[in-house]
Order: structure tokens, then C-alpha cells, then sequence
């Protein structure tokens, strides 16, 4: 006679080895991202303080292009009161004003959301351009010095 042995089930390991993270690990690699933030965030910061100062010093440069392109079509500069605003619309005594000489007429104010000041005529030029810079007050220095051109 055939004996039939009963087909086992394999047996579930209980203690079988789980997937995953233990709460230690986490914790360590929270302090390691931790840690790098710290060190890499006031180095992040500072680029960002003096890419404000370069990108001040190229929209002061892109301002006197354009005034020199409104000095060759009118024959005189801006006065303070008509502002920067006149590279962007007609002056009312402007005759032969060929503007808008500048691209993006409501862009006058510097990185740090201040008015340029502008001047002409200024000491010893026949204009002037400033940004206050980040103190936002005259004076001061490093990324709190103010910003000329010409």
C-alpha cells in the first residue's frame, strides 16, 4: 500500500528579517543633513547678497546706456524731476524723444525693492545714479555700501 505524506506548508519564519529603517538611522542621517545645512546656508546667503550687488551695478550700467541713447536724441539728459522715468515715457518738452529706451518701463528700483536716485545735473557729471543698498540709508559699507555709477 501507497503511503501519502501530507504536503507541509513551509513554516513562516517568524523572525524573518525586516525591510526598512531603524529609528537610530534616521536620526543620524536627520543630524547629518542637519549639520550640512548649517554649514552650507550662510554661504548660500552670502552669494545671494552679492549677486544683489552685481545685479545692481548691471542695471545702473543698462540705466546710463540709455541715457546716453536719450542724450543722443534729445540732446540733453534727464533733469531730477523728469527722473528715470523719461527713458520710458515722453517727456512732455522732449521733441525728438525716440523712446522707450529701456525695456521694462516699471523697473526703477534696485534688488532691495528701493528707488534708484537719480540726479542731473549731479557735482561733476552730467548725471548720477545711486542705490542706497541693502541699509537702504546714505553711507555705509560692504553689502550696506551704497552703489554709483558713472
Amino acid at each position: 500500500m501507497i503511503k501519502f505524506r501530507p504536503i507541509r506548508k513551509p513554516a513562516i519564519r517568524r523572525h524573518a528579517a525586516v525591510e526598512g529603517f531603524t529609528l537610530v538611522e534616521l536620526l543620524v542621517v536627520l543630524a547629518i543633513i542637519g549639520l550640512i545645512a548649517a554649514l552650507a546656508t550662510p554661504q548660500v546667503l552670502r552669494y545671494l547678497e552679492s549677486a544683489k550687488v552685481d545685479t545692481t551695478k548691471a542695471q545702473i550700467r543698462n540705466f546710463e546706456s540709455a541715457l546716453e541713447l536719450y542724450y543722443i536724441d534729445t540732446g540733453r539728459y534727464p533733469t531730477t524731476e523728469e527722473g528715470l522715468v523719461a527713458l520710458a515715457t515722453r517727456p512732455t518738452n522732449a521733441a525728438t524723444w525716440n523712446g522707450p529706451y529701456i525695456k521694462n518701463a516699471g523697473v526703477f528700483a534696485d534688488p532691495w525693492s528701493s528707488p534708484y536716485q537719480y540726479r542731473s545735473p549731479a557735482e561733476d557729471k552730467p548725471f548720477q545714479i545711486l542705490s542706497l543698498g541693502r541699509d537702504r540709508k546714505m553711507g555705509g559699507s560692504g553689502q550696506d555700501a551704497d552703489l554709483a555709477g558713472n
